[in-house]
């Protein structure tokens, strides 16, 4: 199990990580990232991390 954690300080609000996370787990709102989806569905790909510009997203293992 994996925990994602978004920095809503560091977030730029660029949308990039939305688009490339393959199990659709993070939404917008207020020009910010957020996980909207199931954290129980994360891969740990860490696609979301490898895209994000600022470094606003890390994902925990469990």
């Amino acid at each position: 199990m994996f925990i994602v954690s978004i920095d809503e300080d560091l977030c730029s609000g660029c949308d990039s990580c939305t688009e490339g996370c393959p199990a659709h787990l993070l939404g917008f709102s207020e020009d910010k990232a957020h996980v909207t989806g199931d954290e129980s569905e994360c891969m740990g790909c860490e696609s979301c991390t490898s895209v994000c510009p600022t470094g606003a997203i890390t994902i925990t293992e469990m």
